[in-house]
């Protein structure tokens, strides 16, 4: 039953025993998952949606095995705020272990998380690893056009940070504009929609309207 459930919901350990990944729970068993992998923290990518079934459901079943349960809104299409970045970093370190991080389908966004905690925890040696998280198989990481800034990310963090923590370039050196010109400058106009908290920007023949 272990094995079916964590196939079924996406589930893989970044850090053994520490940090795991994976998909919404939608059919009904994220009770038996938390218990059979012993997890103490969800880390829930998708926001707080209280007019959602699955959130209710999710919060209720974490309240009752009191598990910790954190709401933090990352959007796949949309460049992260230094806000963000910190909001999940902070989460990681105060976290209960093992956590689990999931989004909706546990490709995207949980790739893009589950990155961050490697990088985090063992720093710009573990890159590969780090980008290892987006592979296709068997996270399952096919982004669509506007998504693909998710695994570049990674790229122009290590670029910029020079040797800093990432959680220290973030707080001091991060910001979605630089990321957006980075991406602008290798030809990725539309690896993104917009920037946080902006209309969707528009590009005409690929390039971005001044």
């Amino acid at each position: 039953m272990r094995r079916l459930l964590n196939f079924l919901y996406n589930f893989h350990w970044i850090v053994d025993g520490e940090a795991a990944r994976s998909a919404q729970a939608y059919a009904g068993f994220l009770r038996q998952l938390l218990q059979q992998n012993e997890i103490r923290t969800v880390v829930n990518l998708r926001g707080r949606n209280p007019l959602h079934s699955w959130w209710l459901y999710e919060t209720k079943i974490c309240r009752e095995l009191h598990v910790d349960h954190h709401d933090i809104p990352v959007n796949s299409r949309t460049l992260p705020s230094r806000k963000i970045l910190i909001e999940i970093l902070d989460t990681f370190e105060t976290s209960q272990k093992p956590l689990l991080i999931k989004c909706s389908g546990g490709q995207d966004r949980t790739s893009f998380a589950a990155a961050l905690y490697i990088l985090h925890r063992k720093g710009w040696a573990a890159r590969s690893e780090a980008l290892g998280q987006f592979a296709k198989w068997p996270y399952l990481h096919l982004p669509k056009r506007q998504q693909r800034w998710l695994r570049l990310f990674i790229i122009y963090a290590d670029q910029e940070a020079k040797g800093r923590p990432l959680k220290a370039w973030v707080g001091n050196g991060y910001a979605p504009e630089g990321l957006m010109a980075w991406l602008d400058a290798q030809g990725m106009h539309d690896a993104f929609r917009n920037l946080p908290d902006q209309p969707a920007r528009t590009l005409k023949n690929g390039l971005p309207v001044i």
